[in-house]
């Protein structure tokens, strides 16, 4: 099933990712259905910036009261590849839940993924409006 997300949304994806090259960036996707309506930018709190990221849990726990609370649901996640691989990486799939998206950017490529319960990723084809 397609993700809809608007092209403002995507942009503000690819800047932060161009912002911090050497990085991997990360965020929230917040939403309803399958449309992301909002890009939550969060802190890479991982120790090892360079070649993985997690999300701030801070962030995360906002989000889902949030979502409690009536606002948009916590859809997935976005972030980037210094590697320039837009494509899950083996710990991707270690850290994968099972339904969420995954949007990666990688130098100016984005992709999306939806993360399977074996471990795996099936790609999500992004409709841009």
């Amino acid at each position: 099933m397609p993700v809809r997300i608007s092209r403002v949304l995507l942009d503000a994806i690819l800047s932060r990712a161009a912002a911090s090259p050497g990085l991997e960036v990360c965020g929230l996707l917040l939403g309803r259905g399958e449309t992301v309506e909002r890009v939550e930018h969060c802190r890479n709190v991982a120790v090892d910036p360079h070649s993985s990221f997690e999300v701030d849990p801070g962030a995360l726990i906002a989000a889902h009261r949030v979502a409690r609370a009536g606002g948009p649901s916590l859809l997935g996640h976005y972030h980037s590849h210094p590697n320039g691989i837009a494509a899950p990486s083996d710990r991707d799939r270690a850290a994968a839940e099972p339904g969420s998206l995954w949007i990666i950017a990688a130098g100016s490529e984005i992709k999306a993924w939806r993360a399977a319960s074996n471990g795996g990723f099936a790609p999500v084809e992004l409709v841009v409006d």
